[in-house]
């Protein structure tokens, strides 16, 4: 299809009819149509392609009715079906070389045209990691930039309720109606009303091991830089940061205490040459040559985020336990400790005592804690 061109209607069913056929991928699906013409013409070869190269049984090729169910089921949902080489499809996620054919969008399809940020890390991250992740998308997204993110638990929540009201994106894994982890579906709805919920995967689809890889792709696919906050070697956000550098985006990385396992990747991605950030100002200063423009930095400390907690644990045990994760050697206020974790102060400060009790715990001044 040439750039610029909307699909009709019957195109974009047949598009998304070939899209969902069986062992059909982006890559394929651009070499079917390039050969073919057409999503219908290569629809209607499918079946003996497959038996040419040997396979025992006819592929799945999705039907029209499949097709027409999954468009109803998406426009109830205020979902929008964008091709590759439609003006809406994001331009920078067009670049790279397995862009998904079709990417349904619920919220601000403006959005995607902005230059954008990718902020990933831990699901497990720090209360230091958290306030981080928060306070540089408020900036980045104050200086005009979209950040984008996965909506993990973690670094990618706080990263999306940072910048909720100045425009972010949420790339998911799963169907738009299969919103996960189920604890960041209210999240999700503010995002679909502020911002923009991206996915390429069928409505209803529940997120597989094998599906996170994939969304990472697009989440680098749609912006200029990812900057990596809390990542131990081996994690999802690694294979964020490598496709970045297959798609040629800038990489950048927040260091962190060399005793912490959450950043030892960030850590490692600093000694193979990824951009250090302590600051969005590092971060607007690297891309602003690449877009030939000038962004503003920001000035002053953002006020506390007033949102939705990213998750809210009860008492006793299980409480004690998420209090303590996030702690690390990196001192953190008590009183953030007590807005990140959730839990009641007496909770938090009782936790405390007992790991200070246990030799555990490093008081510091000001109010500070760190794990030992």
């Amino acid at each position: 299809m040439a750039p610029g061109v909307r699909l009709t209607d019957e195109q974009r069913l047949d598009w998304l009819r070939l899209i969902r056929s069986e062992n059909v991928g982006p890559r394929t699906f651009k070499a079917l149509l390039n050969r073919y013409g057409g999503a219908r013409a290569a629809l209607a070869a499918l079946p003996e392609l497959a038996r040419r190269g040997g396979a025992v049984r006819a592929p799945h090729v999705a039907t029209l009715a499949e097709a027409e169910r999954e468009m109803v089921a998406g426009r109830r949902l205020g979902v929008r079906l964008v091709a590759l080489g439609e003006p809406d499809y994001p331009p920078a996620l067009q670049a790279i070389d397995d862009a998904p054919p079709l990417i349904g969008v619920r919220g601000k399809l403006e959005l995607l045209q902005q230059p954008a940020v990718g902020i990933v890390g831990a699901r497990n991250a720090s209360a230091a990691g958290l306030m981080f992740a928060e306070r540089i998308a408020r900036e980045l997204g104050d200086a005009g930039f979209a950040i984008v993110s996965g909506l993990a638990r973690g670094i990618d929540g706080a990263a999306h309720r940072g910048s909720l009201s100045r425009g972010t994106i949420a790339v998911v894994a799963g169907g738009q109606d299969r919103p996960y982890p189920p604890e960041h579906t209210e999240l999700l709805e503010a995002i679909a009303g502020a911002g923009a919920v991206v996915s390429e995967m069928p409505m209803g689809w529940i997120p597989r091991g094998r599906d996170f890889p994939r969304r990472n792709r697009i989440i680098s696919g749609l912006v200029m830089g990812v900057v990596v906050v809390e990542a131990a070697r081996r994690s999802g956000s690694l294979i964020t940061a490598r496709r970045a550098l297959d798609h040629g985006r800038e990489v950048f990385a927040v260091p962190g205490s060399p005793i912490d396992p959450r950043s030892e990747g960030t850590n490692d991605l600093l000694k193979q040459g990824a951009g250090l950030v302590t600051s969005a100002a590092d971060v607007i200063a690297a891309l602003e040559p690449m877009l030939g423009k000038s962004f503003e930095r920001p000035l002053d400390e953002p006020a506390p985020i007033t949102l939705p907690l990213p998750f809210d644990l009860p008492a006793d045990g299980q409480a004690r336990d998420g209090i303590t994760a996030l702690l690390g050697p990196t001192p953190v206020g008590v009183d953030d400790l007590i807005r990140w974790s959730g839990a009641a102060p007496a909770t938090v400060l009782t936790t405390l005592l007992e790991l200070e009790l246990a030799g555990r715990l490093d008081r510091q001044r000001g109010g500070r804690v760190a794990l030992l």
